[in-house]
């Protein structure tokens, strides 16, 4: 954990922004696998870790606005529990380490938001994402367990939103170790990945080089020649030389917060005919976002620069035609480049996902667009110092898009079928680095993870 001062200013600062009622923080439960006492790893909520820094099961939180409280609801271990998992600290000697002296068990919870809703009270809570965490809200507040989530507070929502937004120096050291863990990870992919290998050997090394670090994953790992698939978690395919994988993978610092970098991969050691010019298309691309990400500049504008300097690459070579500024306006690059150019990473791979994109990643000067591909960016709003954001252009070959739009005949003035057509089984490029918004511009985050051309064949022969 942080010092217990970085969790109560956290609370004191998020306290702030209400004059009246209760906000309630449900803690993450054990998840079974297949029966109760089989469990998946313990994730606590991000926003718990946030503002608590607890990093244990069955825990819930109150702040209450009105009388200034702090209180921490959690029961400690019976001798049934010792017996199995050993002597644990008691919820007073943890929540201290938060800087909270006020503790009472989860049933003194039921007890007390009963007689915050018979009064009248305001409750705020989040969105959930987990069925348990909802039947609980379900029950403690005496709604429909379906109805859960249309009645989170929109206004603790942008609270919290507010401040997990700015990453702090204590933060972003966390985020660095993640970083640099990652790039472990993906040297040993590079020096592992040959001929003859199946994939999952590949994904199985750096997730056991993460567990060896006493750490875990922060999302499963994408490791998949088919790298058209953006989000491809199957791991079954053998390699052959003259094929590319792309390697999406990245780790947790000690404390959660996240790392996710992606480099792509030639097996064999060598990107062969198109190969190349494809990926120092992508790299432009990503150098290109990279310049523009600075203080005040909208993310969206930064994706736009990105997709017009693939366009540019993407006609040099045949596959575009045509007016690209017009190309790019109407969405026609979407054949290649399907998903946005980067998203807010912070404990969450993909930063507060769960409390609504529509929050996190737009306002009012910036609304999320309805077009094929450029609805799938996380964000567009402008860049402010203390962001931090993921930047990952690629280009993706996928053949049932390009069946479906050549019989639909979109784009046809800035599509060549033809020359797209021979491009079926390609796969796909994605670079990925982690960058903190600063005063003046930005910066890669972590140790620096070969990329260049020549640095990444050279690990991979």
């Amino acid at each position: 954990m942080f010092d217990a001062k970085i969790y109560t200013t956290r609370r004191a600062v998020l306290q702030q922004q209400f004059k009246h009622g209760l906000l309630l923080f449900i803690g993450n439960n054990d998840a079974p696998m297949n029966y109760t006492d089989n469990t998946y790893h313990f994730r606590q909520d991000s926003s718990f870790l946030y503002y608590w820094g607890l990093d244990d099961p069955e825990l819930a939180a109150v702040i209450d606005v009105d009388a200034g409280t702090h209180t921490i609801y959690g029961n400690d271990f019976t001798i049934d529990d010792i017996v199995w998992r050993g002597p644990q600290p008691t919820v007073a000697e943890r929540a201290a380490r938060a800087g909270v002296t006020a503790v009472a068990t989860r049933e003194a919870l039921a007890r007390a938001l009963d007689e915050a809703v018979r009064k009248g009270r305001r409750l705020h809570y989040l969105p959930q994402y987990r069925h348990d965490n909802a039947l609980a809200i379900a029950d403690l507040v005496g709604i429909r367990p379906d109805m859960v989530n249309a009645h989170a507070s929109i206004s603790f929502i942008k609270a919290v939103v507010a401040q997990r937004a700015y990453k702090g120096p204590e933060e972003i050291r966390e985020i660095e170790a993640a970083v640099n863990l990652a790039h472990d990870m993906h040297v040993l992919a590079m020096k592992t990945a040959r001929p003859g290998m199946y994939e999952r050997e590949v994904a199985g090394a750096m997730a056991g080089l993460v567990e060896s670090r006493g750490s875990q994953l922060s999302f499963p790992i994408i490791f998949s020649v088919h790298g058209e698939t953006l989000h491809n978690h199957a791991h079954d395919n053998l390699m052959q030389a003259g094929q590319m994988a792309v390697n999406d993978s990245g780790a947790d610092s000690p404390l959660h917060y996240a790392s996710d970098i992606t480099r792509t991969i030639p097996i064999g050691g060598k990107f062969v005919g198109p190969q190349r010019d494809l990926y120092q298309a992508v790299l432009r691309a990503h150098k290109k976002a990279l310049a523009a990400a600075k203080p005040g500049v909208k993310w969206m504008d930064v994706h736009l620069a990105a997709c017009r300097s693939l366009a540019e690459d993407l006609k040099a070579i045949g596959c575009m035609k045509g007016d690209l500024d017009a190309a790019v306006r109407e969405g026609a690059h979407a054949m290649f480049f399907q998903c946005g150019v980067g998203h807010m990473m912070g404990f969450d791979v993909h930063d507060m996902e769960g409390l609504g994109e529509q929050y996190v990643g737009y306002d009012p000067t910036v609304t999320r667009s309805t077009q094929f591909g450029l609805k799938s960016l996380r964000m567009g709003r402008a860049l402010e110092p203390g962001f931090v954001m993921t930047v990952e252009p690629g280009i993706y070959m996928i053949p049932t898009l390009m069946d479906k739009w050549r019989a639909e005949g979109k784009f046809t003035d800035f599509l060549n079928y033809d020359v797209i057509d021979k491009f079926r089984g390609f796969g796909g490029i994605r670079v990925e680095d982690d960058i903190v918004v600063t005063d003046t511009g930005s910066r890669i985050l972590g140790q620096a993870i070969p990329i260049e051309i020549d640095e990444v064949e050279a690990l991979a022969r």
